[in-house]
């Protein structure tokens, strides 16, 4: 039986352990904390034992300062599994809007130390998801709308791409046994974040959240406004034959609502 060990069982890491359960997978997994299903992250008499019994390996955890947590613990545990790894498309920087697949190259945004993660894992082996902003059911613009937490961002020539979670667990699936290499999981229609937010707020009929500043928000966002970029996904769909059950934030919007 294949046995996935996942290192950080977060939002979307939860979606792919669900789906590797029910295709047949034994699955373990690590938190910061143990609980009655997960072992402690810094268990390393727990974790090294269940590295031994894996066949796959998946990592959801990102950089910590300037180190990637996994590799500077267990990496030298790593050898002889199948890795794979849910990086960022910040790993792309600014394009300026263009379009951009795997081949591009990476590290020149302002995500330095994901790009040197995603650069590690690449050299062990691993299958690299790169991901852009991911949404789905209880994280969504459905859900900040819904709070009156939602904005719109006077910045209307950004584009951005998405994934709903549950086509990125779809995908990695797919990819789980795949040639190693980089992959992006991103929907067909990339938009502007605004669009996006109107059409959640249309759906729920209510008011648009209201237009601010770029200069109003806070250094974090300021800098994920600051790039521009569109996903190309086409390496996805060839190599691993996946396709987005919901290929615009239309569709993921509706059936999350």
């Amino acid at each position: 039986m294949p046995h996935l060990l996942i290192f950080g069982l977060g939002f979307s890491a939860t979606r792919i352990a669900a789906r590797a359960r029910a295709a047949g997978w034994s699955v373990t997994a690590t938190r910061r904390s143990a609980d009655a299903d997960t072992l402690a992250f810094d268990d390393e008499g727990s974790v090294r034992p269940a590295i031994a019994a894996a066949t796959h390996i998946l990592s959801s955890v990102p950089p910590e300062g300037d180190a990637d947590p996994v590799l500077a613990r267990y990496g030298d545990a790593l050898a002889g599994r199948t890795l794979v790894y849910l990086s960022s498309t910040g790993v792309y920087g600014d394009t300026g809007g263009a379009w951009v697949d795997e081949s591009a190259p990476t590290g020149s945004g302002r995500r330095s130390a994901r790009a040197a993660a995603d650069a590690a894992w690449l050299a062990l082996g691993a299958r690299v998801f790169r991901l852009p902003g991911i949404y789905g059911a209880g994280r969504s613009p459905l859900d900040r709308v819904r709070a009156g937490s939602a904005v719109r961002v006077d910045a209307p020539a950004q584009i951005f791409s998405r994934i709903h979670v549950d086509d990125l667990a779809a995908g990695v699936m797919a990819g789980l046994d795949a040639p190693p290499g980089a992959y992006n999981l991103a929907d067909d229609l990339p938009a502007p974040q605004n669009d996006v937010i109107a059409a959640a707020a249309r759906l729920l009929g209510m008011p648009l959240p209201p237009l601010v500043a770029v200069e109003t928000l806070s250094p974090a966002a300021r800098g994920f406004y600051a790039e521009n970029r569109r996903i190309a996904n086409g390496r996805a769909k060839r190599l691993l034959g996946w396709r987005p059950l919901y290929p615009d934030y239309r569709a993921g919007l509706r059936a999350l609502l």
